[in-house]
């Protein structure tokens, strides 16, 4: 973990240590519904309740729901069939357990993730959608969720006191090269931060891969499906050049789970489950119109320049610095990641001076300079300040604000005092940069869709996607999205995903 992550999650740390002293406390033997023995847990079953009720609160306030309730519906529809055949609606069902409500939900997140949280909370995100191919490989995810918590892994992970503290720390700053940011977890409390980073184990993960299986095909869903998804998992991960940032590839790897889960579902049908159901055209019809990676009317980059359409503002991005646009912050980072800069809106002080001291007249915060300054014909406040870390690393901060068109932004830059000087011109190209936008091309900016698209005349698959595919997006992706090969040949008839804008 380098200082700077240290420093910037120094507040926060105080507030997960809390939490998973907290955690680690609570021991409790009960009754698995899964297994029906009993087992040591980190919380009780009334607890997870309590958990999950509170973090889902978080979660919709961090990533948004998806705008489509038509889909809304679809998702929880399918979450609901799956949850009448699994460890919660059966006759040896502990009382405690029957019946118990889940909620399903789709956020509105371009990252490929499913993730669950304690006691009946399971979220799908619009990246993960897009890259299905059909409906009994949803399934597989959702049971693959539901048995996360059937399973009460995460508590089980509490009582191991294996929540990870320090490993929530570090891949917090920028998350895991696809997934979440320090920009995000910053908003979430320790217990939430601790579900959201949890890394489950292998036998953990196999026992959800199992349990998604089984949901499925008892329900009649060809469950060998959902092996084809963990394909694409495999592929994205090798195209980014990084471990898919999800908790369906902890452990064991997606390429081992696409040979596991076909053969799990052939036992289910050996045991006389048939499993024929794909319903590839219902699914496929649903995300038609679903909007395809990042949503460039919330902010994007375009050369050297990041662009917010929405609230007609733009900054540079200095070279060799890297950006991670989510609903809470804009982080922009060097390949060190040792020099940070955090930008967010502030909606607490009245203007720039009075956000600038609202930082500076923290204790441990030691002011070194400030100045009153005109940002591009808008006011704004600088100041020039020095910390340290816990472990007595010196830093040295710009805390930088300016007002336009009736909001305050903030800009934090920051990096080891030694380095400081190193990084002086880029922090403050960032933040003198910031101008107002009125050009209709990054105004009238809007996201890319799937679109459906009919095959008139066989081919490969690589001569039969357009052109002009939305900024960001090639060919290996589209591929990826439609789980074949940029060689393979697709007949007449088929039908494609296709982003367009």
């Amino acid at each position: 973990m380098t200082y700077i992550k240290k420093l910037f999650k120094q507040s926060f740390l105080i507030t997960l240590t809390a939490a998973a002293v907290a955690l680690s406390s609570c021991v409790t033997i009960q009754t698995s519904p899964v297994s029906g023995n009993k087992r040591v847990y980190g919380y009780t079953w009334q607890q997870e309740l309590e958990i999950g009720q509170e973090a889902d609160s978080e979660i919709i306030a961090q990533y948004g729901l998806y705008d489509d309730p038509e889909l809304a519906e679809y998702v929880d529809r399918l979450g609901q069939e799956l949850l009448e055949v699994s460890h919660f609606n059966r006759e040896d069902t502990p009382a405690e357990y029957r019946n118990t409500p889940f909620t399903f939900r789709v956020l509105n997140s371009p990252v490929v993730n499913a993730f669950a949280l304690p006691g009946g909370y399971v979220y799908v995100t619009r990246g993960l959608l897009s890259h299905l191919d059909n409906e009994a490989q949803l399934m597989v995810v959702l049971g693959h969720e539901i048995g996360h918590v059937a399973a009460r892994h995460a508590s089980q992970r509490a009582a191991d006191q294996q929540f990870g503290q320090l490993a929530v720390i570090g891949s917090a700053i920028i998350g895991e090269s696809l997934g979440y940011d320090g920009g995000q977890i910053l908003q979430l409390s320790g217990t939430t931060a601790q579900l959201l980073f949890l890394r489950y184990g292998r036998d953990d993960e196999r026992e959800s891969d199992q349990l998604g299986v089984e949901y499925s095909a008892m329900e009649g869903y060809e469950a060998a499906e959902g092996g084809k998804f963990f394909t694409s998992l495999k592929r994205i991960s090798e195209k980014a050049g990084f471990d898919i940032p999800s908790h369906l590839s902890s452990h064991p790897d997606p390429g081992e789970r696409e040979e596991n889960i076909p053969e799990l579902a052939a036992e289910w049908e050996a045991q006389g489950y048939e499993q024929s159901i794909i319903n590839r055209t219902e699914y496929m019809n649903m995300i038609d119109g679903l909007m395809y990676g990042e949503n460039p009317r919330e902010g994007y980059v375009d050369g050297n320049t990041f662009y917010h359409p929405e609230l007609k503002f733009q900054f540079a991005v200095p070279a060799g610095f890297s950006v991670a646009n989510q609903p809470s912050a804009v982080i922009l980072f060097n390949e060190a990641q040792d020099a940070i800069v955090q930008f967010t809106l502030d909606g607490e002080n009245p203007n720039p001076k009075s956000s600038v001291n609202a930082f500076t007249s923290q204790e441990g915060i030691n002011l070194e300079n400030q100045n009153e300054i005109v940002v591009n014909g808008y006011p704004g406040h600088t100041a020039l300040v020095n910390t340290t870390t816990q472990d007595g690393t010196p830093v040295k901060i710009q805390i930088s604000a300016v007002s336009y068109d009736g909001n305050l932004y903030r800009f934090l830059s920051y990096t080891t005092s030694n380095q400081f000087s190193s990084y002086a011109n880029a922090f403050s190209e960032v933040f003198t940069s910031f101008d107002a936008v009125d050009d209709p091309a990054v105004l009238n900016v809007q996201p890319a869709r799937i679109e459906l698209q009919r095959v008139r005349q066989s081919g490969i698959f690589s001569d039969l996607i357009p052109q002009n595919l939305p900024m960001g997006v090639d060919p290996l992706d589209v591929a990826i999205l439609n789980q074949v090969n940029l060689d393979d040949r697709i007949e007449r008839g088929a039908v494609l995903k296709i982003p367009k804008k």
